[in-house]
């Protein structure tokens, strides 16, 4: 597998999410903690109007803006579908990318404690993930990944690359323990990173857990589209837990439980997100699987 030579660390990709474009103003000011022996780094603060007006996007979601089609669309002009053209010039362009790693760091109103999102099957992802949540035993790590569905994310620019979602944390604050464990995070992936050009990590094998999306689900609406039932009480906060059928889902505001109806165990993720409300998200759906890297 070819070395890694340079790398890019995003954040900010969503201005409300204070923790990665904190950690990226960091790294601006102190470049020596990102520095490694055997390769460069690069910071970018992704989406800085966004970040100027505490609001996760100006005109769309940037995190949405890096299909091929989209990027090579000369029509696509709004505020973010331009940034995202101009990302994709700076570290890619998206198949052919400048930069042989990404990692783009994000936060999540959702209990999802220290989360690795893989958008991909590269060896090398499933490589690092391994080796990140042996050495942080808390790190979970999320599949998402729709099959034959190219990937729209700002990471999908580089075939080989990490996002890391911390949660819970409210928009538009920095909260220092996450701060600080995502911090940690970065500089286990850099590390490894180095080991890995020195051609120290052969001996990475094992199987790790991991949480392969299969849906998202979104909240009962009434028939105007209005929201009907919050998530209920007993699977508020429970991201990464298995829920069973028949276990309660949605509290309707008059009181009624609507219950996990189908017939095989999940375990959703990204409960409750407040940003996922205009999309229609509830929670995503995972399977839990081993698997061997």
């Amino acid at each position: 597998m070819e070395k890694i030579n340079k790398l890019a660390i995003v954040g900010g990709t969503h201005g409300n999410e204070f923790t990665g474009i904190y950690l990226v103003k960091k790294f601006e000011k102190f470049p020596d903690l990102i520095s490694r022996t055997n390769f460069e780094t690069k910071t970018l603060l992704a989406n800085p109007l966004g970040f100027e007006l505490v609001t996760r996007y100006i005109d769309t979601d940037l995190n949405r803006c890096f299909k091929v089609e989209d990027l090579e669309n000369s029509t696509n002009l709004n505020y973010e579908e331009s940034r995202a053209k101009f990302i994709n010039q700076m570290l890619g362009p998206k198949g052919n990318p400048k930069f042989d790693f990404l990692l783009d760091l994000h936060s999540t109103t959702a209990n999802m404690g220290l989360t690795i999102v893989l958008v991909n099957n590269h060896p090398f992802n499933l490589k690092m993930a391994a080796y990140l949540s042996s050495v942080e035993p808390d790190v979970k790590v999320y599949s998402w990944i729709n099959p034959g569905v190219e990937n729209s994310f700002l990471n999908s620019i580089c075939e080989r690359n990490l996002g890391i979602e911390v949660g819970p944390i409210a928009q538009g604050i920095i909260q220092a323990d996450l701060f600080q464990k995502t911090e940690k995070l970065v500089q286990i992936s850099l590390d490894f990173i180095e080991h890995f050009n020195e051609g120290k990590l052969h001996h990475i094998n094992g199987d790790i857990v991991v949480y392969k999306h299969l849906k998202v689900v979104d909240y009962p609406k009434t028939e105007d589209g209005e929201i009907a039932a919050m998530i209920h009480p007993e699977l508020q906060g429970r991201d990464y837990q298995k829920l069973s059928p028949g276990e309660p889902m949605f509290l309707t505001f008059d009181g009624k439980t609507i219950y996990y109806q189908e017939k095989t165990p999940v375990w959703p993720v990204f409960i409750n997100e407040a940003a996922y409300y205009e999309k229609g998200i509830a929670m995503c759906l995972t399977k839990q699987e081993s698997i061997t890297v």
